[in-house]
């Protein structure tokens, strides 16, 4: 159960008392590790918060001095007892929150601490060992009580005794206990609108009643049936959660409600009027016994009924994914005019027929991914078909195509997911050899598309205008290993709207690729490719996020951070890229941009000698050896030459030394002429 703090949880400090702060009217001694409450806070205090400290004890004393206290929360405590006489000057409390505390080991004397709250409306005891039977005590003398959370107890079985007295309860919570038994427990709780038993041991709901009630989530139990009541009085449920239970046939719910969402997500429905194996069990009845006392009546029953007598005709949100449904009955959804959210995903489906008997007029969202479908039916004529629909999800099934003209009885649509589908787009490009060419999607001409997502689709080199008349500003062609086998020309129609495109894993090797036309291209994600090369045309872009992850660059261009791109660029993922460790001026100018956000900066790395550093962190040996190999060529072999021609230098001279008398003796005896020595 949400419980707000006031008005003044969002106001700024005013004061400081001691080690608690004020803020307004409320004190805030959160996690101070108080082992009592303090005694020299503002009388005028009229919310106290002392969670997560270390009392255990709230005596008569405690409250004395607080005398307009409206709310007081002990949260996180070791609280073991509230005596008597703790509340008797605080008996304008409104709000009590005692959670995560031990208050089991004295339940009976809090007990009698509460009775001398006559004003209070919100009371937790959450994650306070419980049993139902401590419960019972603890609020028996609090029948002012709207709002009451015994969530995360251990809490068994319930009976009419336990919650007798509230009857002005409104909400109930009663989620994370060890329920399996309910037995007229609400029965007295006229005015209850919420109640919330998720995450029990419940089997089955039968004989459901609680006209009442508005919102019921029980959620993560073990339920296998749930009947509501067979009356024709009108229910107020609005909410019903039967998500992640057992139920093994759609509910039966009230005749008459206001329900408006049922979630049914992660059970194992399904419906057994027909088999997939073609057997009808349209025919097979069953009879149920009932004895009562002395009288005995059956009641013979047709088993598999898909008739649904609940008017469900105020239903805006059906979910029904994670369950094993391979058909709807025939004026299934016929029932639900208003409905605007289905979620059919994770299911068995193999066909999915839309007519005009079944118009669903107000559906905005229809997810019927990870299915079977190997045909979406329309028939023919049906203009009326989902013309508010803006969502369509068919993601991961066996289609190959869809109805013709289909968008055009969707007239609003915006996001359509065909992703993991084995689709082509039309027009195909003509192959020799090949009169008809086969089926295909066609999406010209469909101005609301705005959202596409043509991942995992097998598509091929496309040619024509496939785009052509759309204002696509999110396209998503990942994982189609050979859609980049020629030119970008048949993404021209969507330069000047695209504005999100994924070519992920696309096999994109050359960085020849011209971008520069997409002027509208804020985000690009050609992560999982091949290119050895930064794509010059990209420079030119204003990119606010680029995806590079996993390809093999070995750098990236030093002129990048000057260029339109790095200046407008706000996000880049780089890594998985073999880098190298000697040429990365680029990465440090990278570094030196502000607003520039690397995610994946901790997993970039380079090579050096077959060995991967991170470029944060390079050693000093390796900077060195950079600075070696990246120095100017010509200055290099100077300075390695140098020493060689000193060396030669050094030896002609000692060698002429050395040999001087007898090279002239020699040049004398040759050219005979005397001369004095």
């Amino acid at each position: 159960l949400a419980v707000g703090w006031g008005s003044g949880a969002f106001t700024a400090w005013a004061t400081s008392s001691g080690s608690c702060k004020l803020v307004q009217s409320t004190m805030d001694c959160t996690g101070r590790w108080l082992s009592s409450v303090p005694g020299d806070l503002p009388g005028d205090t009229e919310e106290l918060l002392l969670d997560d400290n270390t009392i255990w004890v709230l005596g008569n004393e405690s409250l004395l001095s607080y005398h307009q206290l409206r709310c007081l929360s002990l949260t996180k405590n070791r609280l073991e007892l509230i005596e008597p006489g703790a509340f008797r000057s605080s008996q304008g409390l409104h709000v009590l929150l005692l959670a995560d505390n031990l208050l089991f080991t004295n339940y009976s004397l809090t007990a009698a601490a509460f009775s001398a709250l006559p004003a209070l409306r919100i009371l937790d005891l959450s994650g306070n060992h419980l049993t139902e039977d401590m419960v019972s005590v603890l609020v028996w003398n609090v029948s002012s009580l709207e709002s009451l959370s015994v969530a995360r107890n251990i809490i068994m079985r319930l009976d009419s005794s336990i919650f007798m007295n509230l009857t002005q309860l409104l909400e109930l919570n009663l989620e994370k206990n060890y329920i399996f038994e309910i037995d007229e427990a609400f029965t007295g709780l006229q005015r209850l609108q919420r109640l919330n038993i998720a995450y029990n041991y419940l089997p089955c709901v039968v004989e459901f009643g609680l006209t009442q009630l508005r919102v019921l989530n029980v959620s993560n139990n073990i339920i296998e049936w749930f009947l509501a009541l067979e009356s024709d009085d009108l229910f107020e449920l609005e909410v019903l959660d039967l998500s992640h239970n057992r139920l093994l046939f759609f509910p039966v719910l009230p005749r008459q409600s206001k329900l408006h969402s049922l979630l049914l997500k992660d059970n194992e429905m399904s419906f057994y009027q027909r088999l997939p194996n073609g057997t009808s069990l349209a025919d097979v009845t069953v009879q149920f016994l009932l004895i009562d006392g002395n009288s005995t009546n059956i009641t013979t029953v047709s088993l598999w009924d898909e008739i649904c007598h609940s008017n469900l005709s105020s239903l805006r949100l059906l979910d029904m994914s994670r369950n094993q449904l391979w058909y709807l009955p025939e004026g299934f959804l016929a029932q639900m005019p208003s409905l605007t959210h289905l979620n059919l995903n994770q299911n068995c489906l193999e066909m999915f027929h839309l007519s005009e008997r079944d118009p669903l007029a107000m559906l905005a969202e229809l997810d019927l991914s990870q299915n079977r479908l190997v045909e979406l039916g329309v028939e023919v004529g049906a203009r009326d078909v989902l013309p508010n629909l803006q969502l369509f999800n068919l993601s991961t099934n066996r289609l190959r195509t869809l109805p013709p003209g289909l968008f055009t009885y969707t007239r609003k649509i915006t996001t359509v997911d065909l992703s993991r589908n084995q689709v082509d787009l039309c027009p195909q490009p003509a192959v020799a050899g090949e009169a008809k060419s086969s089926p295909c999607v066609d999406i010209r001409g469909v101005k609301t598309l705005t959202h596409l997502s043509l991942a995992s689709c097998g598509l091929r080199g496309l040619g024509g205008h496939p785009f052509q008349g759309t204002l696509l500003t999110h396209l998503d062609l990942s994982d189609n290993h050979q859609v980049l086998s020629g030119d970008l020309g048949w993404l021209q129609d969507l330069a000047l709207t695209l504005q999100v495109l994924s070519l992920r894993n696309t096999s994109l090797s050359s960085a020849t690729v011209d971008f520069s036309a997409f002027s509208s291209l804020v985000h690009l994600d050609l992560s999982g490719n091949s290119l050895t090369a930064f794509p010059t045309s990209l420079g030119a872009l204003k990119l606010h996020s680029l995806n590079l992850r996993n390809n093999c660059l070995p750098a990236l261009p030093m002129d990048m951070v000057q260029a339109p791109l790095g200046k407008s660029l706000r996000e880049v993922y780089l890594s998985q890229n073999p880098y190298n460790c000697c040429t990365l001026g680029w990465w440090d100018s990278l570094q030196q941009v502000e607003g520039l956000c690397v995610p994946d900066g901790q997993e970039v790395t380079c090579s050096y000698a077959s060995h991967t550093l991170s470029p944060k962190a390079l050693p000093e040996p390796v900077l060195r050896s950079c600075r070696w190999q990246t120095a100017d060529l010509a200055l290099l072999y100077l300075v390695l030459a140098l020493p060689t021609c000193l060396t030669l230098l050094v030896a002609f001279a000692i060698i002429f030394l050395t040999l001087k008398q007898k090279l002239l003796r020699m040049v004398k005896s040759r050219c005979g002429v005397s001369s004095s020595y």
